[in-house]
């Protein structure tokens, strides 16, 4: 272990006692002086710091006052439009922090005192703490976007940064998501704020697509027909009359190496999607060849020549 080890120069202990001695007997000299003098300016100036001390107590409580009624007119803004309650704590206590920061350095002012310094001293702290936390400033700033943009919210079911599931929470600094195998996933906002996001409940229907290979021998005409009848049993299954769905469509999409493609196409509510594609995955699956319609798989037809 070791110490450290401070020299004191005895010239500086002398001037310091020079000076303390210089100011008493310089003190000293003036009360013997004039005391009348000397009692009033003790006076005037007791009275001056008084006053400033009064101001400053007025300025500290009326700055307290008026801070309480700006949080609570802000809070009642933010229930009446509804915002997220996320969003609107922050922006609340925010707002009351900088507003106090600002309250203090004023009545520290009023009292005479030199706010300069204290200012600059707030601003070099600010500024070394951003550069200690650029990672969670980032997060912070992406966790606004979202909150006032709203590109999702709690409850819906999202793919991004690679991962889909249902979001659980949103903070100011990251997003909670349930995935479908009951996993928490937690991405920070930052990186989620500045990705590609895939919101799959943003709208109240979708569009299911299934593709059906069958074989070349396929009556295209009979095919569709048959699908269209499995697909209009589907109470779940939506048609015009709803806004933005269409009618249940089947066509040929494709011709294939080995097979050709048909489309089935329906507008499902986006809550019945998983459970519909399933259904009629298996009832393709079942009905189709019941009715003559095979399907195939890619294969390859070598023929020999002798």
């Amino acid at each position: 272990m070791t110490f450290l080890q401070t020299t004191i120069d005895p010239n500086t202990v002398i001037n310091v006692n020079d000076s303390i001695k210089a100011a008493t007997s310089n003190l000293i000299s003036q009360v013997r002086q004039d005391p009348d003098t000397f009692l009033q300016g003790l006076l005037q100036s007791a009275i001056d710091f008084g006053l400033k001390l009064l101001a400053a107590i007025v300025i500290y409580f009326v700055g307290a006052w008026i801070i309480r009624r700006v949080k609570k007119g802000l809070t009642k803004l933010f229930i009446k439009r509804e915002t997220e309650r996320t969003l609107a704590t922050f922006v609340t206590s925010l707002v009351s922090i900088t507003l106090t920061v600002l309250l203090i350095v004023i009545t520290i002012g009023t009292l005479g005192i030199n706010t300069t310094s204290l200012a600059a001293l707030l601003a070099a702290g600010g500024m070394a703490i951003g550069m200690a936390l650029s990672g969670t400033v980032s997060n912070f700033a992406g966790g606004l976007m979202i909150l006032v943009f709203k590109p999702f919210k709690a409850g819906d079911f999202i793919n991004a940064q690679g991962y889909s599931g249902t979001v659980k929470e949103v903070s100011i600094v990251n997003t909670k998501i349930i995935t479908p195998d009951n996993r928490e996933i937690i991405i920070p906002n930052g990186a989620l704020s500045n990705g590609n996001i895939d919101n799959y409940s943003a709208k109240p229907i979708r569009r299911l697509d299934i593709e059906i290979n069958l074989a070349y021998d396929t009556d295209a005409e009979k095919c569709i027909k048959a699908i269209l009848k499995i697909l209009n049993a589907d109470k779940r299954v939506l048609d015009s009359k709803t806004d933005g769905a269409a009618d249940p469509t089947s066509m040929l999409s494709s011709m294939n190496d080995s097979t050709i493609t048909f489309i089935a196409r329906v507008w499902v509510n986006s809550q019945d999607y998983w459970p519909v594609k399933f259904d009629l995955n298996k009832a393709l699956f079942t009905e189709l060849p019941k009715q003559g319609f095979h399907f195939e798989y890619p294969h390859m037809n070598i023929t020999i020549n002798n």
